[in-house]
């Protein structure tokens, strides 16, 4: 196992705390497969879970585990025929015990952190990495410092960090104002620092490729999906599920990669406009906006990794508008029972525009990965959906609403 940058090469040294190199590259984990005993054996018949993996994460030791993973990839066929598609699943990371994808990062991060004896863990967050953090700080017996834009955390999120004894800061500015700001804490303090540039919190993350791949029986070059759409924020989830597709194909598990394929909020899309541009660099934005409050961020830090996963794997990056997300979480809702968050239902929204203009093709098999789960964010719901009506506590007044009901 060696740590390197992804731009220039160069392997840092394992036993030290290190996110970025020298040459400001971002850092990436990276396997010799031909050393790897990753039986196949049964492989398909152990429950899923983040640690099922271990062969293929970094951690020797007993991991800081919540029993994350194992989440539902449900077959949508509601959604699936009105799409006109082939094949269309939900893979639901608003399962994990915090109610995201962020906990399959936090137990390979902090697990890190403990091998290397740090106390104080810290982060900038939209909300998920901060609720996340905390829960698995608690677990395994630190601190924990958060960082907030204030005013644009959905409280749900807050709530959790508070409860598992976090010390959260509001900063007056956006998500990359915070993480400036945390990073240079983390650099002078010592704290650990678990953001997604942290390369092994990205380890955790691409378990959702491995998940898929075995919910899917992709065993045998099976049933690999086509294409797999990712809400995009900070952009280090895309870009970690692309290495576990491709550490998978390195093990010839799979004999394809599927496209990789990033959705961001309209106002909030840097990756979008450097994907289209043919930018190897995003230009960030100073004041990015959405309803979307997981994926309002400007400036990426994980940029470079999406954008070459996004194009190694021959996808693409769109944008979609907030009124077409907040769509596309009513109807993952109604017609398919899975309640996620604003954020998540980017990955839907973004399908419907790609099939739309014929970027996707209608025999494709696609994989469509929530982040979040509905109770997330209660503020947005109820903005979004009728409040509970009244009524008189007699039965004629109730019979006359449901009436009312049965009729429309």
């Amino acid at each position: 196992m060696n740590l390197e940058c992804i731009e220039c090469g160069k392997k840092h040294d394992l036993s030290t705390v290190v996110n970025t190199c020298s040459c400001d590259g971002l850092l990436e984990i990276r396997y010799d497969l031909s050393e790897v005993d990753f039986s196949l054996k049964d492989r398909t018949a152990v429950p899923p879970h983040v640690w099922k993996y271990r062969e293929l994460l970094p951690i020797s030791g007993v991991p800081v585990s919540l029993m994350e993973g194992g989440t539902p990839l449900y077959r949508c066929k509601r959604l699936e025929a009105e799409c006109g598609l082939k094949e269309l699943y939900v893979k639901h990371e608003g399962m994990n015990p915090t109610g995201s994808f962020k906990d399959r990062g936090m137990t390979v991060g902090v697990s890190r952190a403990a091998e290397l004896g740090m106390k104080i863990l810290a982060c900038a967050s939209t909300g998920n990495t901060s609720a996340s953090m905390a829960i698995y700080a608690a677990k395994a017996g630190m601190k924990a410092l958060v960082l907030l834009p204030s005013g644009y955390v959905a409280l749900g999120k807050i709530a959790q960090a508070l409860m598992h004894g976090a010390t959260v800061l509001a900063v007056k500015g956006n998500f990359d104002d915070a993480l400036l700001l945390i990073q240079r804490v983390c650099s002078e303090k010592g704290f650990y620092l678990l953001n997604s540039v942290n390369p092994y919190r990205l380890e955790g993350q691409k378990t959702i490729a491995f998940e898929t791949i075995d919910q899917l029986a992709a065993y045998e070059n099976g049933n690999v999906p086509d294409r797999v759409i990712v809400p995009v924020g900070n952009a280090g989830n895309i870009s970690a599920i692309y290495k576990g597709f491709k550490e998978f194909r390195e093990l010839d598990i799979i004999n394809n990669v599927p496209m990789m394929t990033g959705i961001q909020a309209s106002r909030s899309a840097p990756i979008v406009d450097a994907f289209s541009r043919g930018l190897s660099q995003i230009e960030p934005l100073a004041d990015p906006q959405t309803v979307a409050t997981a994926i309002r961020i400007g400036n990426p830090i994980n940029a470079p990794k999406a954008l070459r996963a996004i194009r190694q794997s021959n996808g693409v990056a769109e944008s979609v508008t907030d009124q077409e997300i907040l769509k596309a979480q009513k109807d993952l809702a109604r017609l398919e029972g899975i309640g996620v968050e604003p954020a998540s239902a980017a990955s839907l929204a973004g399908l419907r525009k790609l099939i739309a203009q014929g970027t996707v093709d209608r025999d494709e098999v696609v994989v469509c990965v929530t982040t979040g789960h509905l109770l997330k964010d209660p503020e947005s719901i109820m903005k979004a959906c009728h409040p509970p009506i009244e009524v008189d506590a007699n039965f004629d007044a109730l019979y006359a609403t449901i009436s009312e009901l049965e009729r429309s």
